[in-house]
């Protein structure tokens, strides 16, 4: 489990705070779980519902290319100022909840902006405030064609996608009740399923590696 603790992101801090884990307390490593399972790390595959190129579950919802957190903040300070927390909030209801930036990623672009004078940095009551600035409205008039829709373009994107959410809900709520109240041969039981279960996904990736071309600079 990711260990990043630090301030609470209406402070205007820069740097990750703590993420929930998307599993209920209690949940986790346990009599009868598998090496290994249980709430994954910010890499793991499977685990979770959002994140971006993180496997089946994305964890933290998909994470878009940086040019189009560029536009969306843009876009969204051409509505209203804003603080970085709000600019978050705003893109995952814009996007139906699949697109969670994180301080990470709209830190560093609000500055970036900041740096090329099309938003302004205010403080406003103890956190930073950014506001479009009116070259920052002109670039926004003059480079709509380019800015798009990052929105819409998104949403496409996911509705194509299989959403693996209600199954991998299903799983955890059999594990659970197996880990409330199953025997220990039942929860030794599911600790098998649990682990063959994850050599398989493992092998379905596999199975798409195995499927790409082959590279090297050896002779044949």
């Amino acid at each position: 489990m990711r260990d990043a603790t630090s301030k609470d992101p209406r402070s205007g801090d820069r740097r990750a705070w703590s993420h929930h884990e998307p599993f209920t307390p209690g949940f986790g490593p346990g009599p009868g779980f598998g090496p290994g399972f249980g709430p994954g790390h910010h890499g793991a595959p499977g685990h979770g519902h959002g994140g971006g190129g993180r496997g089946p579950g994305r964890r933290r919802g998909m994470r878009a290319p940086r040019g189009d957190v560029r536009a969306a903040v843009l876009q969204l300070l051409g509505e209203a100022p804003a603080h970085g927390y709000q600019l978050m909030q705003w893109i995952a209801e814009r996007s139906d909840g699949v697109w969670r930036p994180s301080p990470g990623t709209i830190y560093p672009v609000l500055s970036q902006l900041e740096d090329e004078g099309l938003v302004a940095i205010t403080h406003d009551q103890g956190r930073k405030l950014a506001t479009l600035t009116e070259e920052g409205r002109a670039y926004l008039v003059d480079h709509a064609d380019e800015l798009g829709d990052p929105f819409g373009a998104l949403k496409a994107e996911v509705g194509s996608q299989v959403d693996l959410r209600k199954p991998m809900e299903g799983l955890i709520s059999a594990v659970r009740q197996l880990a409330r109240s199953g025997s220990a041969a039942q929860q030794e039981a599911a600790s098998t399923v649990l682990r063959d279960a994850r050599r398989s996904l493992y092998l379905i990736l596999a199975d798409d590696d195995d499927d790409a071309p082959a590279t090297g600079d050896g002779v044949a």
